[in-house]
């Protein structure tokens, strides 16, 4: 039971090509697919941190594939929807430096202050919540205006922004803490 989570970690990871097939299909209904897909693989997200914490089946691979799988499905849902021009290209290009700042801020903290990368925050989970929302509406209702679909889409970055903010926080203070202990 204790390869549960990683399991459906993987399972989120096997999704990311299937979302982008789905996306891109001819498929009349193919918007509400893709949806449907990307809804399952964020419900998966959510399941294996649940079951994770549930049965004690926290590990090393889990820290790895959850995140990883993660931001492979994110960074797919923000490509598909940058290429058909829903959003703009800045969009994608923050997200990605984001994610890049927040992968240094960890692996700094993992290696430097020799502790555990802190968990996702409060902040940080409803900053995903904010982002699924706003990409299921922006695939779903296409005849949002391009400078309409660039606020959704600056809002949901925007609060990744400040969750980042939170993380930095975090950091410095288990850096800071290590200061103290040394």
């Amino acid at each position: 039971m204790k390869i549960v989570p990683n399991i459906i970690s993987i399972f989120r990871i096997c999704l990311v090509p299937i979302f982008i097939m789905v996306y891109f299909s001819d498929d009349s209904d193919v918007k509400l697919n893709a949806v449907f897909v990307y809804a399952l693989a964020t419900f998966s997200d959510f399941l294996d941190g649940y079951l994770a914490r549930k049965l004690g089946a926290s590990s090393n691979l889990g820290k790895v594939l959850d995140p990883l799988g993660d931001k492979l499905l994110t960074f797919a849902v923000m490509i598909c929807i940058t290429v058909e021009r829903i959003i703009p290209l800045w969009a994608v290009l923050v997200f990605f430096i984001k994610e890049i700042l927040m992968a240094i801020g960890g692996f700094v903290v993992h290696r430097v202050a020799r502790v555990e990368i802190p968990p996702s925050n409060l902040i940080g989970k409803i900053s995903t919540v904010v982002f699924f929302v706003a990409c299921v509406t922006l695939m779903l209702f296409r005849n949002i205006p391009n400078d309409a679909a660039a606020a959704i889409i600056s809002g949901a970055i925007a609060l990744m922004i400040v969750a980042l903010a939170s993380y930095v926080n975090t950091y410095a203070t288990v850096m800071k803490n290590r200061d103290k202990s040394s």
